[in-house]
């Protein structure tokens, strides 16, 4: 989320910035609100100067046996133009804040600049992708001809694009998600986390799901749960509206969930097997650190993820994603993508992203290291 003086000191760079990441925002009419607001406040504490001045004349004519009756009356009328004033401004910074909760972030100096996923930048490889002498099956050929996932049965209990997976599928499911962990918590300094799957608005809005993505999203009804998309959302959460102390950063989590997401809009596309369903598993890692050390954390967190990908013995490459491809709350992210050798092309595995402040704006995350609380 965006801090509003940023936007009033440099209003051409943001503006600069949403339109290298193609964004279809408004900055002129943030603006807007936010003078109408500013406006609202101050006349507000002009008529509350009043408002006092008048008290006293009321109570000095009283004490001196005097009429006051004009007086009053003014003290009514300036009373309900607060009032007034008051609900204006309440309705100008709702209006504020609904603006500026759907600006994304700003992408960094290092993202490259591209519309699309064209324009993404590889920045290494590694390992060789096998190449066969016959034409290899897709993971959905493979699957069902081992019995290890079930498409048609889990299209019985729930619909399309769910998996059913079965005895060493669901076996090996199981231990690529223990691998995972044991790693990140035994050699990279991970605590694991286990979280709640239904989280509630609030947490949706700190990490940029809410409001813009609702209809990517899949909502309990009569209640304010939402199924998460992903374990970023509750772990990010576990530190909302806090103030941490400086010397516990950087803060390293990780946990598995299974993951819900609507896939709104990407129905025809990319939709075989076990590509864009609608339930998958995750391994995720968050972390919390101060401003300066952010940029580190993130390779470092690249890293991470490279590792496992490395000893499970798969080519891939990491490419950053330019303006045009990066997610609403990303500053950079980079994405590794394995090789896929029925596709013969690399797809996207895991995505690693640097926030910056921006969810801890959206969720109130904050640190201390001096008098003043800075947001990690």
């Amino acid at each position: 989320m965006f801090d509003i003086r940023l936007i009033r000191q440099d209003p051409s760079g943001v503006k600069e910035a949403m339109a290298r990441r193609r964004a279809d925002v408004d900055i002129d009419a943030v603006l807007e609100t936010d003078a109408q607001r500013r406006t609202a406040i101050y006349d507000m504490e002009q008529l509350r100067a009043k408002q006092n001045k008048a008290g006293e004349t009321i109570a000095a004519r009283k004490r001196a046996g005097e009429n006051a009756d004009d007086v009053i009356a003014e003290m009514k009328s300036i009373k309900e133009a607060i009032a007034g004033l008051e609900e204006q401004s309440r309705g100008l910074d709702d209006m504020l804040q609904n603006q500026l909760m759907v600006l994304p972030n700003l992408p960094d100096e290092s993202v490259p600049d591209g519309t699309d996923e064209n324009a993404n930048h590889e920045e290494r490889k590694w390992g060789v992708p096998r190449a066969f002498d016959f034409t290899p099956k897709d993971h959905v050929e493979i699957a069902e001809s081992l019995g290890i996932i079930d498409f048609e049965r889990a299209a019985k209990l729930s619909g399309a694009r769910f998996t059913l997976n079965m005895g060493i599928g669901a076996l090996l499911e199981r231990a690529l998600i223990n691998f995972m962990l044991d790693i990140h918590t035994h050699e990279h300094g991970y605590t694991e986390i286990w979280p709640p799957l239904l989280v509630n608005s609030d947490s949706m809005r700190g990490t940029g799901q809410l409001p813009k993505f609702a209809d990517d999203l899949f909502k309990v009804e009569n209640t304010d749960f939402w199924l998460i998309p992903t374990a970023e959302v509750p772990v990010t959460n576990i530190h909302r509206d806090e103030i941490l102390d400086a010397e516990l950063l950087p803060l390293y989590y990780t946990a598995y969930t299974p993951c819900f997401r609507s896939e709104a809009g990407s129905y025809g596309k990319d939709t075989r097997g076990m590509i864009r369903v609608h339930q998958f598993n995750k391994v995720e890692m968050v972390k919390f650190t101060t401003p300066e050390s952010s940029w580190d954390e993130l390779e470092k967190l690249t890293s991470n993820a490279e590792s496992i990908l490395q000893r499970l013995g798969l080519a891939y490459r990491v490419v950053t994603l330019c303006t045009g491809d990066l997610g609403f709350s990303s500053a950079k992210t980079y994405d590794l993508e394995v090789w896929l050798p029925a596709q013969n092309t690399y797809r996207e595995i895991s995505s690693c992203s640097n926030f910056t402040d921006f969810q801890a704006r959206r969720a109130n995350i904050r640190f201390r290291r001096g008098k003043k609380p800075e947001f990690v």
